[in-house]
């Protein structure tokens, strides 16, 4: 079956893990059925809304490979969602409230406090014309519901399996505010239904709203779509995101040096089967992906998981994948063959691109032992030079094992740890290595 799916974010902050999980979920289903993935802007609330967001939002889905085939912003079709809401009214199942937030409240304690669901009790619906007109010169702007069945709604969750929301238990729900603003609900079904979304992939946190909304696609005679609602995503401390957003949005990873293809690989395997590893093709992922393999339990989100998933996809990179992002630092292919096992970020380069070509401080233990090695370093300097001046200075010097190869190492290049030193040798040169082995900056 054609995946026909949609994105449908807010443009009133930026983009984090747990919106782009569900983005790139619902992108590799239509890949993967060779269908239409649509961004929608879903900007009705249009104070909280802005383009720089909107823009961002784009920007970001750009970056992480998720090109959109169609987009379209919802501040534009007022006219459809209007068409939809005198539809609804005039066949009942849309009508007007008055109670005030502080009124509803009250309301809603009451009925806990009697043991009762705080469901509303559509005491707007035995108001007469009359006392609607009174209530409006009093200054009070309605504020509208839907008419709930009391019925039982049912689907095939395609993660969830059989799933039921029984109306009785919900409360008749707002679908317009007494501003006269569209919530989420009525919009969203009017868009689906006309672009003909086949397949609606979200949180779970929608479970509810899915069973209201196929009462809505009913009264508007419209195909509901297929259903399926994953699980949301923890800390690895177990407790929710909500309040770590901020730090998880997408363009402050990009800002750490977090790789697009490290962010895809983690999240396209979060919660489900599949082990997380390193995949720089999207359409690998695509074809891997399945309903049958996503679980319904909470899935971890780790930030360290994530950086040794980056730093596992640089070590796994190929020159020619990267060769156009570090053309402006004149990285060869040799150097990035040297030094990508020990990167964690493209940005580690530089540090072995000033180990190499700049100066370094080289830090000195053994100095005795280091002169000599100064002395022994060949004019030619090969991928072979490495061990046959170690072994050169371990014969003229007696000293052996890491009191003969960690001096060297930090003389030569002044770190502890780094890429193996027969690649790095021929990169530095014969010239800066006799320097820093003498102990001169170089």
């Amino acid at each position: 079956m054609t995946a026909v799916v949609r994105f449908a974010p807010s443009p009133t902050g930026k983009l984090h893990v747990g919106n782009v999980r569900a983005a790139l979920w619902n992108w590799l289903l239509a890949r993967k059925n060779a269908g239409t993935f649509i961004l929608r802007i879903d900007d009705t609330d249009k104070e909280r809304s802005t383009i720089e967001f909107e823009n961002a939002i784009k920007a970001d889905l750009e970056w992480l490979g998720l090109k959109f085939d169609k987009t379209f912003n919802q501040s534009e079709r007022f006219a459809k969602y209007d068409a939809a809401r005198d539809k609804l009214i005039d066949a009942g199942l849309l009508y007007p409230c008055y109670e005030t937030a502080d009124e509803l409240d009250r309301k809603r304690k009451l009925q806990r406090a009697r043991g009762l669901p705080p469901v509303y009790d559509r005491a707007a619906l035995s108001l007469n014309e009359n006392e609607r007109r009174a209530l409006e010169s009093e200054g009070r702007k309605p504020h509208w519901r839907f008419k709930l069945s009391g019925d039982v709604v049912s689907w095939n969750d395609h993660i969830r399996g059989e799933t039921v929301v029984d109306t009785k238990s919900v409360s008749d729900p707002v679908l317009i505010r007494a501003d006269g603003m569209y919530l989420y609900t009525l919009p969203s079904c009017v868009d689906d239904i006309e672009f003909e979304i086949t397949h609606v992939m979200r949180g779970e946190d929608h479970v509810t709203n899915t069973g209201v909304q196929i009462e809505i696609f009913n009264a508007l005679a419209g195909r509901a779509p297929e259903f399926a609602h994953h699980s949301l995503l923890i800390g690895a401390d177990g407790e929710g995101l909500s309040k770590r957003l901020g730090a998880l949005s997408i363009e402050a990873m990009r800002e750490d040096g977090i790789e697009a293809a490290a962010i895809t690989s983690l999240l396209a395997k979060l919660g489900t089967a599949d082990p997380v590893r390193p995949v720089s093709s999207l359409d690998t992922l695509s074809d891997e992906f399945s309903f049958e393999r996503v679980g319904r339990a909470p899935a971890r989100f780790d930030y360290s998981e994530l950086e040794g998933l980056n730093a596992k996809l640089l070590h796994e990179l190929p020159f020619a994948a990267i060769a156009n992002r570090l053309s402006a630092k004149n990285v060869s292919e040799k150097l990035w063959d040297a030094i990508k096992g020990n990167l964690s970020r493209l940005s580690d380069v530089e540090d072995w691109i000033d180990v190499i070509e700049g100066e370094i401080d080289p830090v000195i233990e053994n100095a005795a032992m280091l002169n000599v090695a100064a002395e022994l370093v060949p004019e030619n300097v090969d991928e072979n030079t490495w061990t046959e001046l170690s072994s050169a200075v371990k014969e003229r010097t007696g000293v052996k094992g890491k009191n003969l190869f960690m001096p060297l190492r930090l003389a030569i290049t002044g770190k502890q740890r780094g890429p193996e030193m027969a690649a790095l040798l021929p990169l530095i040169g014969a010239d800066k290595i006799r320097m820093r082995l003498s102990g001169k900056r170089g």
